[in-house]
């Protein structure tokens, strides 16, 4: 693996990074509530929609859609609802989309990326209310606020999303159990397939997927896990105990950006494969 570039510092839990086609890359800062622009060096606020903003993905209308915790990670015994959000990065505008599925209020939404029929899919970690944990679940929604589906209730704690490049297999990381999950994007109410589990006493957080297929897990405790379709797992160590987040951009997608949250910074590093491209980021 290549050196590490420090491509931001200062940031309050950085995470949900979106590298963008003018070479800059989004980040929410989930600590402050705030979602921010990052170029070498230098960052800027593209607005503060307040709770724990979390995942972050640009929709087929160029808009930023973000995962909203609701301030599970800093508000203390009361934090505010979990909703679906979506950020006009023209004006720093924030619209909430959904803040429930059939009635029920969303726990803590986390992380989303969009198919080829321009849908949303997004996790739901569930928050810790003291000694109780909420279940979250993985949902389908279409962007404009008009359907909402409840793809698998009762999930422990999934985190991290993704979808191949093929187009037919969702993939869910549990947080707790460090589990990865597969699910068929053409099938709704499915319980999922089991696909691998990390290495030691580590946590999945988010992934992104390479354009071989596989899945590259951000890890806490460890670094990056990489886990192919058939279930082999291969590890990238870190020195931060926060690798929370791993997106790809570059000429040839083999650019790894990296949120370290530990120490609050977006890094920069090159990767062994290319990453999949997104559909909808320029």
């Amino acid at each position: 693996m290549a050196g590490i570039e420090v491509v931001a510092e200062g940031l309050a839990f950085p995470e949900g990074p979106v590298v963008m086609a003018d070479g800059s890359v989004i980040v929410v800062e989930i600590m402050a509530g705030r979602v921010t622009r990052c170029w070498n060096g230098r960052s800027e606020a593209i607005c503060e929609p307040g709770g724990g903003p979390n995942g972050a993905a640009i929709g087929p209308d160029g808009a930023l859609y973000v995962c909203n915790n609701g301030g599970m990670a800093h508000a203390g015994p009361s934090p505010g609802p979990g909703r679906i959000e979506r950020v006009d990065l023209a004006t720093g505008k924030v619209d909430r989309v959904y803040d429930s599925c059939d009635g029920t209020m969303l726990s803590a939404p986390n992380d989303l990326m969009f198919d080829c029929d321009g849908q949303m899919w997004f996790t739901d970690l569930g928050k810790m209310l003291g000694d109780v944990k909420e279940m979250g679940g993985l949902y389908c929604a279409s962007p404009d606020g008009s359907r909402i589906a409840r793809i698998k209730s009762r999930a422990f704690s999934y985190n991290g999303v993704g979808i191949s490049p093929d187009m037919t297999t969702v993939y869910a990381a549990d947080t707790f159990s460090a589990r990865l999950y597969a699910f068929d994007r053409r099938i709704e109410e499915q319980e999922g397939r089991y696909v691998a589990t990390g290495q030691g006493e580590v946590m999945f957080d988010s992934l992104a997927m390479a354009v071989s297929g596989n899945v590259c897990v951000a890890t806490i405790g460890y670094g990056v896990t990489t886990i192919t379709p058939k279930g082999e797992v291969r590890t990238h160590a870190f020195d931060d105990p926060y690798v929370t987040n791993i997106a790809f951009g570059g000429p040839d997608m083999m650019d790894a950006w990296l949120t370290f949250s530990g120490r609050g910074a977006l890094v920069r590093t090159r990767w062994d494969e290319p990453g999949m491209p997104l559909l909808y980021n320029g």
